[in-house]
């Protein structure tokens, strides 16, 4: 109940009441002390409730925000400890999730690269989020991308199209300015390579590529267990602790990576000098957008990303990093729940 409104109920219960004592008591000239004293009291009672009232309001909000969950693996980590953490936090699943819960949030890893058509097979009967994959260009780096897939295959297929128009506009941003740094051989060489990766990348979106290696699920526990034992699926990620994915950060490892998490050389850039071209200082890198990033982007919940823009004089080329361990993060942005 608002303050305002306890004060005019006290006001409606306690008032005539005080007002019929105050004028027995001056018409009988009796007893002084006793108004006063009554009076004192009734100010009293009110001033009280009126700082318990107004004490009472709790501060509306989030208590989450800021907080971010992680779910997957880091630059350096061991890959079979990370998947032999999986499988134990899977089998430790209770048999039932409680009355009324809708599931579990997980991270499913899948053993390669598969086109959106084989996706139903792996999962087809659980709900689906999101789905990541790059194009595997042997000894290039490419970008890793959050594909929101609420429909399988229809959503992914969809999202690669997407993809493959803003690859096509990469590709050509990064031949005009190959062009324009035609003074500087090894500058014009980084977005050669840029031109070249993103023109392959556009291609084999367009053509539904087999580029999907993990997607985050949600199931019961027993249809998770039924999901990590599907051919092609390397590991099931149990994430309980999940309640919300834009306040999530999801970090697959890759295939190729079998030990540990590292991102492979790009053997097309220039070799990294100190301060000079082709150094991780000198060596422009691209700026993520919300569903494609070139790191693994932070909890993914937004049904409709916004389109990246391409702005030849400010963005540079990009310099993907397939790692899936993002150097600095950012907190988690929403693209599909």
């Amino acid at each position: 109940m608002r303050a305002g409104d306890l004060l005019r109920q006290l006001d409606q219960r306690l008032l005539p009441p005080l007002t019929r004592a105050v004028r027995r008591l001056a018409d009988t000239s009796s007893r002084p002390r006793m108004l006063t004293s009554t009076a004192l009291l009734s100010v009293a009672a009110v001033l009280l409730t009126a700082v318990w009232a107004a004490g009472d309001r709790r501060p509306v909000g989030d208590p989450t925000v800021g907080e971010v969950t992680r779910v997957g693996v880091v630059d350096g980590d061991s890959v079979p400890g990370y998947l032999r953490a999986a499988a134990a936090d899977l089998a430790a699943l209770p048999t039932a999730a409680p009355s009324g819960a809708d599931g579990t949030y997980a991270l499913v890893s899948l053993e390669t690269y598969l086109p959106p058509q084989r996706l139903a097979a792996v999962l087809g009967d659980v709900s689906v989020s999101e789905v990541f994959g790059r194009v595997p260009l042997p000894g290039r780096q490419t970008e890793i991308v959050r594909i929101p897939a609420l429909r399988i295959p229809d959503d992914v297929v969809a999202g690669m199209a997407e993809l493959a128009a803003r690859k096509d506009q990469e590709a050509a941003d990064y031949r005009a300015r190959a062009t324009a740094s035609a003074g500087d051989a090894d500058v014009r060489q980084v977005y050669a390579s840029g031109a070249e990766v993103a023109a392959a990348e556009a291609d084999a979106y367009r053509s539904g590529c087999a580029c999907v290696y993990a997607a985050v699920v949600r199931a019961q526990p027993a249809a998770l267990r039924a999901v990590a034992g599907r051919q092609t699926v390397r590991s099931v990620d149990p994430a309980p602790e999940v309640r919300r994915l834009d306040r999530t950060v999801f970090t697959p490892p890759l295939p190729e990576q079998q030990e540990v998490v590292r991102p492979p050389a790009d053997t097309a850039l220039p070799t990294a000098t100190a301060d000079g071209p082709g150094s991780p200082s000198a060596t422009p890198s691209a700026t993520p957008t919300v569903g494609e990033s070139s790191e693994p982007a932070p909890v993914v919940t937004d049904p409709a990303p916004e389109p990246a823009s391409t702005t030849p004089s400010v963005a540079p080329p990009p310099t993907p990093v397939t790692s899936p361990d993002a150097t600095g993060a950012e907190a988690a942005e929403p693209t599909t729940s």
